[in-house]
Formats: C-alpha cells, sequence, structure tokens
C-alpha cells in the first residue's frame, strides 16, 4: 500500500451507486463498500494482544468505505475463541493503536465491534476455568469453539445462568470497552448483537428463558442490550455507535418464536436512540437455516428503522448497486471478499477479477492467507 494514496478521491464514481459518498457520523465515506467484521485469530499471545501484522492487514483494505473490526472481546470473560484480541487491558489499547494508526495513516476510517461471546465459549478460555456465562442454562447444540491451535472444534459445554446483581457488571464491561477503544483511537464502536453470542441470546426468546426483568416479556428481552448500547453512547455519542444484529440467524443454535415482532420493536427502539447506523445480518448466516421469513422481518425493520441502514449477505458487487439503488439498503458490508481482495472497492469500481479465498487460512496462522493477497497493482507489475 502507497501510504500516500488519496483513497477519496480514487473511489469517486459518480454513476456507480456503490461509490457515492456518505456522510455519517461525522465521517465522510467515500463508497458503499464497508469490511465486515471478520473474526482472523491472529493477535499476539499471551494477552490477545494486536500485533504489527494486524496492523497491516487492515492497512490494506483501508479504501473501505468503512472497516468494522473483527470482534473483540470486551473483557477476559467475552473470550469465545482461541487468539481473538481483547479490548480491556493497556497492552491490547496500545496494539490497537497501532492498527488505527495504520488505517488512519492511508486515509480510511474504522470502528471496533465490541463483542461479549456468552454462552458460545469453553472453560478453557474463561478466567479460572470457569464455565461460560448466559442469559439462561441452556447448551447451544451443535455449537462449538476452538481453545488452542491444534484442538480442532471442540463442542460448547452449558453455560451458566447469570444472576440478576451481575447485569450491571456486564453493562460495565461494555462501557469500559467503548472507552478503552476511544483511547485506541478508532473512529466509533459497533455493539455486536447479532449471531448467537450475549446480546443475541438476551433479545431471542429460544435463549432467554429468565423469570427476572431480564427475561421473560419482549420488554424484558430488550432490557439488557438496550441498557449496554445506552451506555456505550454515553461514552461515544449517538453519532458514533452502530449496532449489528441478526435476527432470523440460526447460528450458535438460535432461533426466536417471532423474530418480526422482536427485531422490529428493537430496531423502532434503536431508531429512538438515534445511533449512527443499523447493521442486519440479512441471510441465515454461514449456511445455517434461517428462522421465520427474512424479507418479512427485514420489512419490519425497514418500517421503523430510518436510520443509516448497513445491509450484509454474502452479496454481489451487482446485487449490491441493485439494493441501494432500489433503497432496500445504504451501504453494505463484505467479508470473504475482503479477505482475498485488499483492494475490493476499487476491483469493484473497475469491474476486475477477484481473488479467491483460501477458507483453511481464514482463522489463526500468519501471514499466508492474511497480508500475502495481491492487490491489482502488484498483479500489473508482476505481469
Amino acid at each position: 500500500i502507497n501510504p500516500k494514496r488519496d483513497y477519496f478521491m480514487s473511489n469517486q464514481k459518480p454513476n456507480d451507486p456503490l461509490f457515492q459518498s456518505l456522510n455519517m457520523g461525522g465521517l465522510t465515506l467515500p463508497n458503499r463498500v464497508l469490511m465486515s467484521p471478520l473474526t482472523r485469530s491472529r493477535s499476539s499471545q499471551p494477552g490477545d494482544i494486536p500485533n504489527d501484522m494486524n496492523a497491516h492487514y487492515y492497512q490494506q483494505r483501508a479504501s473501505a468505505g468503512l472497516i468494522l473490526s473483527e470482534a473483540t472481546q470486551i473483557s477476559p470473560q467475552g473470550k469465545g475463541y482461541a487468539f481473538t484480541p481483547g479490548i480491556h487491558s493497556q497492552e491490547q489499547i496500545n496494539g490497537w493503536k497501532k492498527v488505527t494508526g495504520a488505517v488512519h495513516s492511508v486515509g480510511g476510517r474504522i470502528h471496533m465491534q465490541l463483542w461479549h461471546v456468552g454462552r458460545i465459549s469453553h472453560p478453557e478460555l474463561q478466567p479460572d476455568g470457569n464455565q461460560p456465562v448466559a442469559p439462561s442454562a441452556i447448551k447451544p447444540e451443535g455449537a462449538k469453539t476452538f481453545i488452542s491451535a491444534d484442538s480442532g472444534m471442540v463442542d460448547v459445554p452449558e453455560p451458566r445462568a447469570l444472576e440478576t446483581h451481575e447485569i450491571a457488571g456486564i453493562v460495565e464491561q461494555y462501557r469500559q470497552g467503548a472507552l478503552n477503544a476511544q483511547k485506541a483511537g478508532f473512529d466509533g464502536v459497533e455493539v455486536h448483537a447479532a449471531n448467537g453470542y450475549l446480546l443475541d441470546q438476551f433479545l431471542k426468546s429460544g435463549s432467554n428463558h429468565r423469570t427476572d426483568e431480564y427475561g421473560g416479556s419482549l420488554e424484558n428481552r430488550l432490557r439488557l442490550p438496550l441498557m449496554v448500547i445506552q451506555a456505550v453512547i454515553d461514552v461515544w455519542g449517538k453519532d458514533k455507535v452502530g449496532v449489528r444484529i441478526s435476527p432470523t440467524g440460526s447460528f450458535n443454535a438460535m432461533y426466536d418464536n417471532n423474530p418480526t415482532e422482536t427485531f422490529g420493536t428493537f430496531a423502532k427502539h434503536l431508531n429512538d436512540l438515534g445511533i449512527a447506523y443499523l447493521e442486519v445480518v440479512e441471510d441465515s448466516f454461514q449456511g445455517n437455516h434461517a428462522n421465520g421469513r427474512p424479507e418479512e422481518v427485514i420489512e419490519a425493520i425497514r418500517a421503523v428503522y430510518k436510520g443509516t441502514y448497513i445491509a450484509n449477505g454474502a452479496y454481489t458487487a451487482k446485487e449490491a448497486r441493485t439494493r441501494i439503488s432500489e433503497g432496500r439498503c445504504d451501504l453494505v458490508t463484505f467479508g470473504r471478499p475482503f479477505i482475498a481482495n485488499p483492494d475490493l472497492p476499487e476491483r469493484f469500481r473497475e469491474n476486475a477479477p477477484l481473488n479467491e479465498w483460501d477458507d483453511s487460512t481464514f482463522y489463526g496462522g500468519g501471514e499466508h492467507g492474511y497480508t500475502d493477497y495481491p492487490t491489482l497493482e502488484e498483479l500489473e507489475t508482476i505481469a
């Protein structure tokens, strides 16, 4: 990457929906091609600390309209997979400063995704070998994680239910994580309330069987997620905070009895809070069967949420252009294509072929399958 390259100018293409600029939360996004949060499990050990290799990886992809960082645990308790980075120690803050500095040095923009995995963890990954926590003691059947470089995928055990008095501590973990992300130089944060992790577990009826004020009725199931989002807003301001949801996703053994009502109501609350954006996983995520009727649920969300709407759904560039043109979303996040194509916006702009990704290198490892995918410019030099 040439640090002097002007991404703001190079990504302009007036008649292409993907290359219309957009102002969001005080940031000018030069294009609508966003980098999705992507777990890559390459933080330095011990300590789950971002490193120089991570900084280079994100800098390579800084032409994205906005980078959403890989999911980042807000506390040791929030960790669910080996080698994922955290934002709860000074060493981690310092490591993330390398990343944000590298991205900003070439004109990029980056938000941190704040993460607590809840029940999707293992005692080997938890402080003092404790059981993972969740709204209810329900084992996520079929859910798996990895606890070391050579463990392979292992079953997630039954969690323990959080005690009512512990909930305030969870909110505080998010507040401190948001503050630490600010200290690390991010441009904003995204609250991860999707894909079967803690806040999603509280939202959905299938994983939340509580009988206190944090479970049972829809109002109660929404309580913790809304408390967390408000705490993060109190740190950052509403225009710097986004939220990710997966209303119909079944990944990590998730389901909801009435996703249209649950997520339509949640979206109404988020609209009232005035957050910067809502990112919606519109498909079932990683090949899992979707719960309910996704289009019906999405329509219910769009009917009440009037802010910036980000679609995620393994869309092609053509599909993304169509959805933006039809007003079905404002921005689109891309995952695996960004892994294999550090210059993805440029390739979309030029209608150029895409590198193919190697999914055997998605999680863990070194530079191979991480920072060694070539750009168009590098391919032209080789040719």
